[in-house]
């Protein structure tokens, strides 16, 4: 019995259709089916135009089309050597087909451009066209700037988030992923959310805020999100979980620093159902509470972990979760357990000792010779008593009762979780957090965001969607070196540079011709987890 299936080819994309006919295999007493080619489908009209496969017969006077990539429509001499690499990464992790799903006609453009934000050190974007000239990338064909902007206002939220989606699931589900803020500085007056803030780069100009969460084993990133610039850290965690729920994300873990915590985000935590791992300051009544039983043993010798040179302990303690209900117009109120893993560097506590004191001197000559600081008042009032008498003038005496109680926590840090593991676990979970602060470099110097560049809202959006396509590739490398210490011997441009030498040959008609690829180019290529080109 015959029937026609339908097969896609995950490398190509095209969809083929065979001929599959059943019959009874005898010898081992089963249903078997055999297929024939029949021709490759067209996605838009579901018509099956007939190809030149293994299977057919060739016509009278047609040569035999050679096994491979299509054929070449010029005739060139290209570098390929990395952009076959990215190429590879892009098959490997998915990209590239969740990017041809989410913008079916201009998936090449977004891959042909993130090649060059990362081949071509900041280097502006205008300068793609001669980039294009030189080498074999997924458009094929130069794009201007008129185009380039044309294509990222094409770029449409839904496609985003689809692309957001997909990636997701393709990441570990129980992993931790870290998650930050960073400020890119803008001029541009067309921008609703470029506001002033708390500029992280310290250059007084207004800002847009974005954020990135990252898989800490995977060590990708999968999400980021723009923001006013005017919006605090602390305020954005629980936009960040409304935007994860759309995107169908459940089993969340987050990794945060101290700048997100609050009792208002860890009742969000809570009532979200989120795992979380956060730096708490030793300053919080909650963390100064549960450190007091344990103060006098802490250094002890049975908590001293040599691998990181810290006192580490553990205590399990209980967070009074609060929820206000509008519909009912009450709070409850009830407790959930929590663990606080503490942590005491003896080395860095002498250090901070001996900078407080210096800081308590530089105060108490302020106020000796008169000459008070303004921002330096809270600090007055909390460390000295201060009297003016007629004829000694003014006498400062140091609260040392204050003094000792500041000292006390000298040394101290503390991560605050909802997950059951230990200190020193917790420790490695919250450390792989410069993950995204890698990446944040990673955007603003290597691939030239430190401004945003950009005179629309629509431009905006799509520019910084290709340049996390970028990000993505960027940070497989980077993990790839790191795992198998390709960094003791290339800088990542080195590596790239000794890649994207290598040439491709393009001749009508012909299959394409790889140039020679040295020993230690193949090696490069098997540390970073993809075959070298030609191999296949």
């Amino acid at each position: 019995m015959a029937s026609i299936v339908f097969q896609k080819d995950k490398r190509s994309g095209i969809t083929y259709a065979y001929e599959s006919v059943s019959y009874w295999d005898k010898e081992k007493k089963q249903s078997r089916a055999k297929r024939t080619l029949v021709g490759r489908v067209d996605e838009k009209t579901g018509e099956i135009s007939p190809t030149d496969g293994r299977g057919r017969k060739k016509r009278a006077g047609e040569t035999a089309a050679k096994p491979g990539p299509v054929p070449a429509t010029r005739t060139a001499r290209l570098f390929y050597g990395a952009t076959w690499l990215f190429d590879a990464i892009g098959e490997q992790l998915g990209i590239t087909e969740d990017l041809k799903r989410c913008f079916p006609k201009t998936f090449r453009q977004i891959l042909s451009i993130a090649y060059y934000l990362i081949l071509e050190d900041k280097n502006p974007l205008y300068r793609f066209e001669k980039w294009s000239t030189l080498h074999k990338h997924p458009c094929g064909e130069s794009i201007t700037s008129q185009r380039s902007s044309e294509l990222f206002a094409s770029i449409t939220e839904e496609g985003k988030n689809e692309f957001f989606r997909l990636q997701g699931r393709r990441r570990l589900e129980n992993e931790f992923w870290a998650y930050d803020i960073t400020s890119i500085s803008s001029c541009s007056e067309c921008l609703r959310q470029v506001l002033y803030g708390n500029n992280k780069e310290n250059d007084r100009l207004p800002q847009l805020n974005l954020a990135l969460v990252f898989g800490e084993s995977s060590g990708l990133p999968f999400y980021y999100g723009k923001m006013a610039g005017n919006i605090p850290d602390v305020k954005t965690v629980k936009l960040l979980l409304s935007e994860l729920d759309i995107l169908g994300y459940s089993k969340v873990k987050l990794v945060m620093d101290r700048g997100f915590y609050s009792e208002d985000n860890l009742n969000a935590l809570f009532r979200e159902h989120v795992k979380f791992l956060i730096a708490g300051k030793m300053s919080l009544s909650f963390v100064r509470q549960n450190l007091e039983p344990i103060y006098g043993q802490f250094r002890s010798y049975d908590r001293f972990n040599d691998t990181y040179g810290l006192y580490c302990h553990t205590v399990q303690a209980e967070w009074n979760y609060r929820q206000y209900r509008p519909y009912k117009g009450d709070t409850v109120s009830e407790p959930r357990r929590i663990y606080v893993h503490y942590y005491y560097n003896i080395d860095r506590a002498a250090e901070e000792e001996k900078a407080f004191d210096r800081r308590l001197i530089a105060l108490r000559n302020e106020l000796e010779s008169g000459k008070r600081v303004p921002e330096h008042e809270a600090g007055y009032s909390r460390y000295f008593d201060i009297r003016t008498a007629p004829k000694r003038g003014i006498r400062v005496t140091v609260r040392e009762e204050a003094v000792a109680k500041e000292k006390e926590l000298l040394g101290f840090f503390a991560l605050l979780t909802n997950e059951t593991m230990d200190a020193v676990t917790a420790l490695e979970l919250y450390r792989n957090k410069d993950l995204v602060e890698k990446a944040f470099g990673n955007l603003k110097e290597r691939l030239n965001m430190r401004r945003t560049l950009v005179s629309s809202e629509q431009s905006l959006e799509g520019k910084l969607f290709v340049e996390f396509i970028a990000l993505i590739y960027l940070s497989y490398i980077k993990k790839r070196m790191q795992d198998t210490g390709l960094f003791r011997d290339y800088t990542l441009q080195g590596l790239l540079d000794k890649l994207d030498v290598i040439e491709c040959f393009e001749h009508p008609g012909q299959r394409l011709l790889v140039g020679e690829v040295l020993e230690k180019q193949k090696q490069i290529y098997v540390a970073l987890g993809v075959p070298p080109p030609g191999s296949l």
